[in-house]
């Protein structure tokens, strides 16, 4: 195969997927309006995502965030006996 052949069977998904990443948006700014994106924290999961962020509400700012004040509740504590 030529390089040519080879270089555009590589980017083409990548192409793909942005035309169709630009067509979704385009879509939904014509049905929502403008939307303000932002970094988002789950408190339930401990981790962030970005997303439409609404008028009333205020983005994550990773300045103030305290890793220390995470809960994962997928780890168990020892009781204070059995460290003993």
């Amino acid at each position: 195969m030529d390089a040519q052949v080879i270089a555009i069977v590589i980017v083409l998904p990548f192409a793909l997927a942005f035309v169709y990443a630009g067509v979704h948006e385009y879509m939904r700014f014509k049905s929502d309006g403008r939307q303000n994106y932002g970094l988002v924290y789950d408190e339930e999961t401990g981790t962030t995502h970005i997303t439409g962020i609404a008028d009333h509400e205020e983005s994550f700012d990773p300045d103030e965030f305290d890793p220390n004040g995470y809960r994962d509740l997928d780890i168990r504590r020892q009781p204070e006996d059995a460290k003993s």
